[in-house]
């Protein structure tokens, strides 16, 4: 099955990390990644999807992070 997960996160380098950790668990890029300001916290904030092919059959009970 293909999974696929929309990480995101406030610009620091915790975002960074994040996307480190999907892709050193089998994650791929899927696409560029977005950057936007939410006026609401007054930060950027980042976005990059990632996709990831596993056995198995889809469920939407699936916990996608822990893939």
């Amino acid at each position: 099955m293909k999974l696929y997960r929309f990480l995101s996160d406030d610009d620091t380098s915790a975002f960074c990390h994040k996307v480190t950790a999907a892709l050193n668990r089998g994650w791929a890029l899927h696409g560029a990644p977005t950057y936007a300001f939410d006026a609401a916290k007054g930060v950027m904030r980042c976005g990059q999807a990632v996709v990831k092919e596993t056995a198995g059959t889809y469920t939407p009970d699936i916990r996608l992070g822990e893939q």
